[in-house]
């Protein structure tokens, strides 16, 4: 039921602001105990999300040809079972959140509480998204913004106390995530036009056509990576960081070239393979950056 593979979109910009996030917020490694809860409140609030999205789009599903297959709709984990896990696994996204204020035993617990503040707000935000297709074309960008909240949370568990809780540099990040994720959702909508017509279910592919949602798409995309750029003036990121985020541009100017008049034919490629590896790079550059 949960695809962890596509935690690659969201991890590695996680671990990406852990580092901006060190030393206060002027950069560094803060450290295995930490980066071990980032990922596990990263992994949970994942399982979250996708688990509260199966649950509620089961009927949806059944119904599109390309998801009836899924573990809910033909019955391999039945509605219960799928609530006790997201039930699961928010308990131990909020645990997750806690241990960054008070430890267990000897372990963790950094005085910083900020984490757990938001743990509510967050998974509230993240499950809202499941609903928005069918009320709002934007749900693209709602999803973008779920994503968003990877980087600026970790920066929020990593940067306090001895830090600012929110500074430029994750809004920044946070906006390019946002801007990425939006540009790719709207070209892995193009696969269910038909579906999300035949339902009255919002898309930007959907309402407006393959065409002009292309160009929305490239518009996010081109401002994605212009923040990523504005980025590396307001971290003080050099060469390496600059050269991924150049690579980044062709990556995603090879993506668009893969899907260009609406074709579906290698979507997976342009959705998910060069995405992936688009985040991995932009996190190992910037890393590099700060610790060498």
């Amino acid at each position: 039921m949960i695809k962890f593979s596509h935690t690659v979109f969201a991890l590695p910009f996680a671990i990406m602001a852990m580092f901006l996030a060190g030393g206060g917020g002027s950069g560094g490694f803060a450290g295995w105990d930490k980066l071990f809860l980032i990922v596990w409140c990263m992994v949970w609030a994942r399982s979250v999300a996708m688990t509260f999205n199966r649950i509620v789009d089961a009927q949806i599903d059944g119904r599109n040809p390309r998801t009836a297959d899924r573990a809910i709709p033909i019955g391999r984990i039945s509605r219960n079972q799928a609530l006790l896990f997201l039930y699961v696994c928010s308990f131990l996204f909020a645990l997750g959140t806690y241990l960054f204020y008070k430890p267990i035993g000897r372990w963790f617990g950094y005085g910083n509480y900020w984490p757990a503040v938001f743990a509510v707000p967050v998974l509230f935000f993240i499950c809202l998204y499941s609903y928005t297709k069918r009320f709002t074309w934007a749900s693209h960008f709602w999803l973008g913004a779920s994503l968003m909240l990877a980087p600026v949370g970790a920066w929020v568990a990593i940067s306090p106390p001895a830090g600012p809780v929110i500074s430029i540099v994750p809004v920044m990040l946070g906006g390019a995530v946002l801007l990425w994720t939006a540009g790719f959702d709207i070209i892995y909508a193009f696969q269910d036009i038909e579906v999300d017509r035949r339902d009255g279910l919002y898309s930007i592919p959907a309402w407006l056509g393959p065409q002009l949602a292309l160009w929305i798409s490239r518009l996010c995309h081109s401002l994605a990576v212009t923040l990523l750029l504005l980025l590396a003036l307001t971290a003080h990121l050099g060469a390496t960081y600059l050269t991924a985020v150049i690579v980044t541009g062709l990556l995603l100017i090879i993506e668009h070239l893969i899907v260009r008049g609406g074709n579906t034919k290698n979507i997976k490629i342009a959705f998910g393979t060069i995405n992936g590896i688009i985040s991995i790079l932009l996190a190992a550059a910037t890393i590099c950056e700060i610790m060498l």
